[in-house]
């Protein structure tokens, strides 16, 4: 905040630099900032809250991305969630028991070409399907087993 010189104008910016340092936007750490500000805790709220960047609740060690966009849903991207909810017993926004993996949508990553999209911690692969996509994720839950 004081790199921006407390300016309103920088809450996106605030707001990323603050989930970079702790992990995720936790309450008290949103009315810091808003007081700060000199901003409505309302209206930081409503900024993390809109962006599907920012995250509330801690995230898992792994991120799985599931684009939910036109192309990526038409291609069966609502299949690849379902599969890893049943596999998993994470609902998209969840983080799994152990801590490993945060299942996330997107409305788009901008891949349409290569629908169904999945973001696996930060990378864009393309034509996803259950099988690859829990064969990822299994990696991930094995690699924290170890």
């Amino acid at each position: 905040m004081k790199r921006h010189q407390y300016q309103a104008d920088s809450l996106i910016e605030v707001l990323h630099s603050a989930q970079q340092l702790f992990g995720y936007l936790e309450d008290g750490l949103l009315l810091y900032i808003a007081h700060s500000l000199h901003v409505p805790p309302s209206r930081v709220y409503g900024v993390a809250t809109f962006y599907h960047f920012f995250s509330l609740k801690p995230q898992g060690k792994h991120s799985c991305v599931i684009c939910l966009g036109t192309a990526c849903y038409v291609k069966g991207a609502t299949q690849l969630v379902d599969a890893i909810s049943q596999t998993y017993g994470i609902k998209a926004g969840q983080t799994s028991e152990d801590g490993q993996v945060s299942l996330l949508t997107a409305r788009c990553v901008g891949a349409c070409g290569i629908a169904p999209a999945v973001v696996y911690d930060g990378t864009v692969s393309g034509h996803g399907t259950s099988e690859n996509v829990i064969e990822k994720l299994k990696g991930w839950r094995e690699d924290g087993a170890a």
